[in-house]
């Protein structure tokens, strides 16, 4: 495993689990016990997704220390203000039954999230929150948020993968000293990404599948990923991706597979945005 440095010194690893969509509680729990057995210390979860708890048994029966993990949890729209923020927070760390958290994202660019990040920077300062940051920040709010607050973002978890590069985006964090994450490094299976006839033509170069090569694709440039699956021998091979390198070459043309945009979500439909506000996941 190799770790990224945040802008705060807090080391990073490059590469985590992610638990959205597997809000089942026994399988998501086996799921995490079998990706930190696989050797992934990043877990990724979120209020949201509905499995807090199921991840928080996991990292308890796991058998490594706290001090090795790096948990992840993020704010959900619904609790954006300074007054929720607190309040979400507490309900996070008690459900996921830790001490403190590793990183603590705002989920959406929505609600009163600048009152919400005055919250999270008081939480951080107190040291329950080792660094802070933000999920789906495009370049324009990014940038906006980074010349309003007084503490910059430490990650932007947006959606980065072979299809949607977002290279605009990683300039201005870069600029902004920004660690990206991507979300959906796989891009949720579309384009046959896992049979794609570029990404398969590099990797048997290097012996590796197409999946192993998006991902390491995504890493040389600096972006931390955190792949889901609920397969122990899927983890382990999306682990099995620090002894090869691609080369310039290869990076350039898997670049070459952006289309510019999302096929996933559009974060600029309205409809998008209410639908988001609608979602209650507490009274």
């Amino acid at each position: 495993m190799e770790y990224i440095t945040l802008n705060n010194g807090i080391k990073m690893p490059l590469e985590g689990f992610g638990v959205f969509q597997v809000p089942a509680p026994t399988q998501c729990e086996q799921a995490v016990s079998d990706a930190i057995q696989s050797g992934y210390r990043l877990i990724d979860t979120a209020a949201a997704y509905m499995n807090e708890e199921a991840v928080g048994k996991a990292i308890k029966k796991c058998g490594v220390k706290r001090s090795e993990l790096f948990i992840t949890t993020k704010l959900w729209v619904q609790d954006a203000s300074f007054d929720g923020a607190k309040k979400a927070f507490e309900t996070s760390l008690k459900t996921l039954g830790l001490e403190y958290l590793d990183l603590y994202l705002i989920h959406q660019p929505m609600g009163d999230y600048i009152g919400a990040w005055r919250a999270i920077e008081e939480l951080y300062k107190e040291g329950v929150i080792r660094a802070i940051g933000v999920c789906n920040f495009y370049p324009h709010v990014l940038a906006d948020f980074c010349e309003t607050v007084e503490i910059i973002p430490a990650v932007d978890q947006v959606e980065l993968h072979p299809f949607f590069t977002q290279e605009n985006a990683l300039k201005l964090m870069k600029e902004y000293g920004v660690v990206p994450e991507a979300w959906g490094p796989f891009a949720e299976g579309k384009h046959g990404i896992f049979t794609h006839p570029v990404l398969t033509a590099i990797g048997e170069k290097h012996g590796k599948s197409a999946a192993q090569v998006a991902l390491k694709w995504n890493i040389q440039r600096g972006v931390v990923v955190i792949p889901k699956s609920v397969h122990k021998k899927r983890m382990e091979q999306n682990m099995d991706i620090w002894d090869f390198t691609l080369s310039d070459t290869d990076m350039a043309e898997i670049s070459k597979l952006n289309i510019g945009q999302s096929e996933i979500v559009n974060h600029y439909d309205p409809n998008f945005v209410k639908m988001l506000h609608s979602r209650k996941i507490h009274e």
